[in-house]
């Protein structure tokens, strides 16, 4: 397992530790009155374990368990990888934090950064598996079903 495959991995746990943490509080807010409990704060915290957790350990799965790119895939680039990596786990990260921000303290301005960082993991999602869509092609399971072979 390389480097940028553990990093999505890892970014992926933490994420899902924060959203868990962040469920916590959500729950404590909900039954002892603490204040931050509305739409926004479960949203955020809701799109932290779904985008943040699930959506970057998918990647980071496909991306170790695909097969390498062919010598002649002109799309995938492992700077652009990279790329994604980190634009996916700041926007996440951004997206968050001014969301739960946003639960406590109402701004305009806000909103904006929110729209910003959700467009940011978009293209992040976007990119990335347009960068690895030359790797996911059989290798060799595509001769062994033309023996009959059932899977």
């Amino acid at each position: 397992m390389f480097s940028t495959v553990r990093y999505f991995i890892k970014t992926s746990i933490f994420f899902l530790i924060v959203g868990i943490l962040t469920g916590l509080y959500l729950m404590s807010a909900k039954y002892f009155g603490l204040p931050g409990y509305g739409s926004e704060t479960i949203s955020a915290h809701t799109h932290l374990i779904l985008v943040g957790s699930v959506i970057m350990m998918i990647m980071g799965v496909a991306l170790w368990f695909f097969p390498r790119a062919e010598k002649t895939d002109k799309k995938y680039n492992p700077d652009l990888i990279r790329f994604v990596f980190w634009l996916m786990a700041i926007s996440t990260a951004l997206r968050f934090i001014f969301q739960m921000l946003y639960g406590f303290l109402f701004s305009e301005w806000i909103t904006y950064i929110i729209t910003c960082m959700s467009v940011f993991q978009i293209i992040s999602i976007i990119l990335f598996f347009y960068s690895i869509w030359g790797r996911i092609r059989s290798v060799g399971s595509h001769i062994r079903e033309k023996k009959g072979e059932k899977f």
